[in-house]
């Protein structure tokens, strides 16, 4: 593995995680009654495909409005914090299924500092795509009660 990164770069994930975070900590802060975001739709762009009928898109939009992104947002926030492992015991107490049959290892033919780098860079990826949706969550919900200009 080559240690000869840019310091710039070092640190690249975590600086995507914290940003993550606090984007979520943000969105949780100024939502204050997260029931107000049932029915809201995430974007008026989803809304006028809606209008277009397209088959089976009623399905998917059904589950799509701003509660539910609060929801999954606030959950892979918490399972940054406290890690994957801990969530899914808390869920196994909670439901009490049958744990789930244990991961194959990787193959040894495949190069693993290459797999590596093609998930990390997913993952920054996503977090970057889940900042945002944190922070168009949290704009949303500002312009749907009221106060869009506070805090800016």
């Amino acid at each position: 593995m080559q240690m000869s990164e840019p310091l710039s770069q070092k640190n690249v994930l975590f600086t995507a995680m914290n940003r993550f975070i606090g984007a979520v900590n943000n969105m949780d802060q100024t939502v204050m009654v997260p029931s107000l975001l049932r029915d809201v739709p995430l974007d008026q762009e989803k809304e006028q495909q809606k209008l277009t009928n397209v088959p089976g898109s009623y399905l998917r939009d059904a589950e799509a409005d701003m509660y539910s992104y609060y929801s999954q947002l606030k959950s892979i926030r918490n399972n940054i914090e406290w890690g994957v492992m801990r969530a899914e015991e808390q869920r196994r107490k909670k439901d009490t299924i049958a744990p789930e049959p244990a991961r194959t290892e990787p193959d040894s033919d495949t190069d693993l500092e290459q797999l590596l780098q093609y998930h990390l860079k997913g993952l920054h990826g996503v977090l970057s795509e889940l900042t945002s949706q944190a922070n168009n969550l949290t704009n949303r919900y500002k312009q749907e009660i009221g106060i869009a200009g506070w805090g800016q």
